[in-house]
């Protein structure tokens, strides 16, 4: 029951991350107005708006215009629901220590809705970077804010997570100023702040290890299929959140794999 729940806050959430995801680099108000064919301009009804659902309804064509709707919208949708029931799963099947079961530990049952809502920004750091290849600093700030918050009143020891947070941040700030904004912007730094925090230490290595790890595997195969070529710019935020599910999910066993 728990699951079907999820599910169906998944896809609505989902739907309201692909409006916040088009609007926000584009300096829109995503917190109030109705959704607008981007085409016709006509408001979308309601009853064409139910996550997933309308767009397979009307079989991916506005109902006014007839022209196609972006894959994007139904593509996060579909993409938000399965993450939050599997943060579900792991919160609830918890016997080691991974990133979400130490949060299940410093807050209790309170954790699963702070869980969601820094997936629900993961999803946005995707997104938008793979889109427009930047990370908004509210996305960033929300996150270190809630997260630094919950951690005051948690009892978790706040400044080794701090600690964690300065050293991810500070690594990429570095690699921002050796390449001259080139080979890392700034909001992937202000990102990391947030996730070292989030992570803890030493899980926040693991994440940047991780991030890395994923980016690299990704370029090798995009240059030697011929879509990228060696001085291409490609984002780094996906793969910062990317890295960021798997170790929320996985970094304990990450961790011990390294360790053997």
């Amino acid at each position: 029951m728990v699951e079907l729940i999820l599910l169906f806050l998944g896809l609505a959430i989902g739907s309201f991350l692909g409006a916040v995801s088009y609007r926000l680099p584009r300096g829109k108000q995503f917190l109030t107005g109705r959704s607008r064919c981007p085409r016709c301009g006509k408001t979308i009804a309601g009853y064409d708006n139910i996550p997933l659902f309308s767009y397979l309804i009307l079989k991916g064509r506005c109902r006014h215009c007839r022209q196609r709707i972006s894959l994007r919208y139904p593509a996060i949708e579909a993409a938000t629901a399965p993450l939050f029931v599997s943060t579900y799963w792991v919160f609830a099947s918890c016997t080691g220590p991974s990133p979400i079961c130490a949060w299940r530990d410093i807050l209790g049952p309170a954790s699963l809705p702070f869980l969601l809502l820094v997936m629900a920004l993961v999803v946005l750091v995707f997104i938008i970077d793979f889109e427009k290849q930047i990370i908004p600093d509210e996305l960033s700030f929300l996150g270190f804010g809630a997260t630094s918050a919950l951690l005051l009143f948690g009892g978790d020891n706040i400044f080794l997570r701090l600690f964690s947070g300065i050293l991810v941040s500070f690594f990429l700030l570095s690699v921002h100023l050796v390449t001259r904004g080139k080979g890392m912007g700034l909001g992937d730094v202000k990102f990391a702040l947030f996730a070292g925090v989030f992570f803890g230490w030493p899980m926040g290595l693991i994440w940047l290890f991780t991030a890395f790890l994923t980016g690299a595997a990704v370029a090798i195969i995009l240059i030697l299929t011929g879509k990228a070529g060696r001085r291409d710019k490609i984002a780094f935020g996906p793969f910062l959140a990317i890295a960021f599910v798997i170790v929320a999910f996985w970094g304990d066993k990450i961790l011990s794999a390294i360790l053997l």
